[in-house]
């Protein structure tokens, strides 16, 4: 099993390389497929919830996200086909990564349903909380901060959200902080139903 790729993981670094590489020539797909509550609100365009978790800003918004969705996503791919197969092991994964992006986008949706001027996209809310599974399952693993101080998981998990929430009251930039929080939340619930069935 150790020997076998993550392939969950990279299929969605590819895809979402592949697309957010479109993105960047095409910007009226970025338009189109963002995470826009205003709109969303008034067209019923609820596919955005998903979509924009494979568009990113600049190719340092997505290498940062597909460094960490690697970094953390691979480890969380092996345990679950550790614990549950190849096969089942492998959907358990996409599928978590995916409900969280998608239920992470909707804190955000009610927030700003009213503002025409509010968009977002970028995958860090779902990889927010594949690195709270990863920190139930290795709290004590260290972490780094801007990529310099090291700090356990288990520190470094609140520290991220009290951080997330305060930026989310906060604004004083483009980066959906509620995605951050609630992708975090969303994603250590679901890794303790998965880990330990509650």
């Amino acid at each position: 099993m150790n020997s076998l790729p993550p392939l969950m993981t990279y299929g969605l670094m590819l895809s979402i390389l592949i697309i957010s590489m479109i993105g960047f020539s095409k910007s009226h797909l970025i338009l189109e497929y963002s995470h826009y509550p205003y709109r969303e609100k008034r067209q019923g365009q609820f596919y955005r919830w998903l979509s924009c978790g494979f568009f990113h800003a600049n190719w340092l918004h997505l290498a940062l996200n597909l460094f960490v969705l690697y970094q953390f996503g691979s480890t969380i791919e092996f345990i679950y086909k550790s614990q549950f197969g190849f096969y089942f092991g492998g959907l358990l994964f996409l599928s978590v990564y995916l409900i969280i992006l998608v239920i992470g986008c909707i804190p955000t949706y009610f927030h700003y349903s009213n503002n025409v001027n509010y968009s977002s996209i970028g995958a860090s809310g779902a990889i927010s909380g594949i690195l709270f599974i990863y920190v139930l399952y290795y709290p004590f693993q260290l972490l780094y901060i801007f990529g310099m101080v090291p700090i356990p998981a288990i520190l470094f998990a609140p520290l991220y959200l009290i951080y997330s929430w305060w930026a989310s009251k906060n604004p004083n930039d483009h980066i959906d902080h509620f995605a951050h929080f609630y992708g975090s939340v969303i994603g250590l619930l679901l890794g303790l139903i998965i880990k330990y069935g509650v």
